[in-house]
């Protein structure tokens, strides 16, 4: 989801990027115009998220699915092992994929209550030997979201961030990459922003492809090839509208409030319940069901007929999903809860 005024700005300068004559989709990705819009953009996203001087930002194609076996083939190592919380769909896919290229050791797993929750620290099992811990901070599909910071000791912490970055502080210095699809919180689907500690590259396996190599990539300045230049500068866009609304700090308290609002709701309704457990609630992805598959699906119907569009939960789990990002208002969710009480009415709740 991007604001209006970001969507306004991009069809301002669509056809004509500051009286260049040219669209960035046109340009060069070797050409001055564009070199500035990737200099100013890397800036921004340094700033945003206070990124020391120790790590490296890249701009990178793909999805956040290639870093599934980009990770072990640059941190695993020959022969080696990593950790992996597996809290939802997407890291039991990234623990899958990391298998090919190493062992796998599983810190924790919260399958047993349908990823309803997210494991305390003390019930993670982390080897001492891992390479890396990765865990994946939001889970969208399940509606749950890590409330803390994992503590490892001298393992490498590894997150996967596509659904809930800068939407809240978070001290990269402590990770040793940060990785995320931008479709959510930072620009339009097709690009994939990599956050590594520099010195994590360069020891990837032999068959690592190039265009995954960290160390490549860094050397390079993400141009090993053409980046997505249309989506990178979306996201420099996107960085000027965060902030405006007075950066991450501001933008955690909206974020907190809009979810806060949502999940008061649910917990006092009678109709509807709420998948996560609390303490474990994603900001991000509020999920939550009636009991009744044919009352879900007449509640996404209706939601849909009132303009209340993308409401219906993943295919994994049914019910409904409200995915508030970043440039959701708080409006919208005020417009679904008013909703969500006139179907318990009609349904005599």
């Amino acid at each position: 989801m991007m604001p209006e005024s970001v969507l306004k700005a991009a069809q301002s300068e669509i056809t004509d990027y500051r009286s260049s004559g040219m669209s960035v989709m046109e340009m060069s990705h070797r050409s001055k115009l564009f070199a500035d819009i990737f200099a100013e953009t890397k800036a921004k996203l340094k700033r945003a998220l206070n990124v020391p001087d120790t790590h490296e930002i890249l701009f990178l194609q793909g999805g956040a699915t290639l870093q599934f076996a980009a990770i072990p083939l640059n941190l695993m190592g020959e022969g080696g092992m990593a950790s992996y919380a597996v809290t939802g769909n997407f890291s039991n896919l990234a623990a899958k994929e990391a298998k090919k290229y190493g062992t796998v050791s599983i810190a924790c797993d919260s399958s047993d209550k349908d990823h309803s929750y997210i494991p305390a620290q003390d019930k993670l099992v982390i080897d001492d030997g891992a390479k890396y811990f990765y865990y994946c901070a939001n889970n969208t599909i399940y509606g749950t979201e890590w409330q803390y910071v994992p503590e490892t000791g001298s393992v490498p912490l590894v997150c996967d961030m596509s659904s809930d970055i800068l939407s809240r502080h978070v001290n990269v210095a402590d990770y040793g990459l940060i990785y995320a699809g931008a479709q959510k919180n930072m620009a339009p689907a097709g690009l994939t922003v990599v956050i590594v500690d520099k010195a994590l590259a360069g020891n990837e396996l032999n068959i690592c492809p190039s265009v995954m190599s960290y160390d490549t990539l860094i050397k390079k300045d993400s141009m090993l090839n053409t980046p997505p230049c249309w989506c990178i500068y979306m996201l420099g866009l996107m960085l000027d509208w965060l902030e405006s609304v007075g950066g991450v700090s501001e933008m955690e308290k909206i974020k907190s409030a809009r979810a806060a609002k949502l999940y008061d709701f649910l917990d006092n309704s009678k109709l509807f319940i709420p998948h996560a457990e609390p303490g474990s609630r994603s900001d991000m992805n509020v999920t939550f069901r009636t009991g009744s598959d044919e009352l879900d699906a007449e509640f996404v119907k209706g939601a849909s007929e009132h303009g209340l569009l993308n409401v219906k939960g993943h295919r994994l789990t049914g019910g409904m999903r409200a995915s508030l990002y970043n440039a959701m208002p708080m409006e919208g969710v005020d417009a679904l809860i008013e909703f969500m009480k006139r179907f318990e009415v009609e349904h005599n709740v």
